[in-house]
């Protein structure tokens, strides 16, 4: 071939690159504008139901928080965000209500009699979203693993839910509290807790962060779980809590739902909860979400199932991406995942603590 025809070849194949890439960067753009122009709408258009839930669909997650001050005036942003917090103050946990069954014998029991591990799990489908609830019967065996057991910190990474039930051979577990995160994927993430964190009864951490929401939830030593707007570390003691950690909000209380969550505004984002019946049965649900099939849940969505199972006492847990939940099959020992990953999620989010299920002794 004549250094010619090279020369021409290598020129059309530059131009068809070029070409290629421009027509790519104006697609993108052209994308960026509509995504603007859509929000704009949203945002400043006649339908303020539709406002708020975009509002709070990007501000609970840490990656988009800042996206409605574009459109919006602080000011306006804060008044959606504070909606419903006039409402009545939370009562204080009574936890006389709450009377454990008997778990020495779950064949006799008509609820419990298919279940030979103790642990329940249903599917639940909902108009924006769908939950995987599991019901655990024996309380005593819900506990708080942690990361790391010699203490947290960013040299040492946290553990994806994957690697951590393994590790702790537990029959199920759920992601739990707050957690350190800059927006990377970094081995730093998830590697230090968020408020306190509460293990076999002591207080291994307690670094506050002002940038999520206050709750707390946990169990005590004779196993009927607490929840409070706020914990301190002698009341925890006192109380007598065996293993939690902070997070929010607190969604029921003595059977009542946290009217300032029920009446306020949420958006639509995969959950995760924990709560406990009358009975002492543990319920954990995990909202599927930012997926086609299944756009998220609101709070009120989780109160209202939370409810529908029998909840006294239940907290929001830390959501979104870090929402998972896991179950080891009691006859093959196989742990599989129970609900389903956001879009572009493939592997569980490293985090320092989950809740966990111990195998029956």
């Amino acid at each position: 071939m004549s250094k010619k025809k090279q020369s021409k070849g290598s020129g059309l194949a530059g131009r068809i690159i070029r070409r290629f890439f421009l027509l790519l960067f104006t697609l993108i753009i052209l994308i960026v504008v509509g995504l603007a122009l859509m929000m704009n709408l949203i945002f400043n258009g006649p339908s303020t139901a539709a406002r708020d839930m975009l509002t709070m669909s990007l501000l609970e997650p840490s990656a988009t928080k800042w996206i409605p001050g574009l459109f919006m005036s602080d000011e306006l942003v804060d008044e959606i965000k504070n909606q419903g917090k006039d409402e009545a103050p939370l009562e204080d946990v009574n936890l006389d209500d709450i009377v454990i069954m008997d778990s020495s014998n779950l064949a006799a029991s008509d609820e419990w009699a298919a279940y030979p591990d103790g642990i329940r799990i249903e599917d639940y489908a909902g108009k924006t979203f769908n939950a995987h609830i599991m019901l655990i019967q024996d309380p005593s065996r819900v506990y708080l693993g942690l990361s790391s057991y010699d203490g947290f910190s960013t040299s040492k990474p946290g553990k994806r839910l994957n690697v951590a039930i393994e590790d702790e051979g537990a029959s199920a577990a759920v992601n739990a509290g707050a957690f350190n995160d800059d927006g990377t994927a970094g081995a730093q993430v998830g590697s230090v807790p968020s408020g306190m964190v509460i293990h076999d009864g002591k207080v291994v951490s307690n670094v506050k962060n002002a940038a999520f929401p206050g709750g707390f939830g946990g169990f005590t030593n004779e196993n009927k779980f607490v929840v409070a707007e706020s914990m301190t570390e002698s009341q925890a003691m006192e109380l007598g809590i065996r293993d939690g950690c902070e997070f929010g909000p607190v969604l029921i209380v003595n059977g009542v739902a946290n009217q300032q969550v029920y009446s306020g505004n949420s958006g639509y984002n995969p959950r995760t909860v924990i709560g406990q019946r009358a009975d002492g049965v543990v319920i954990i649900i995990c909202a599927d979400g930012r997926q086609a099939g299944s756009l998220g849940a609101t709070y009120k969505d989780m109160i209202d199932l939370l409810t529908a199972y029998g909840a006294v006492n239940a907290c929001n847990m830390d959501g979104g991406s870090s929402s998972v939940m896991l179950y080891r099959d009691y006859n093959t020992g196989e742990v599989s995942m129970i609900n389903s990953y956001s879009v572009l999620q493939s592997e569980p989010r490293r985090m320092p603590n989950f809740w966990m299920v111990k195998p029956l002794q």
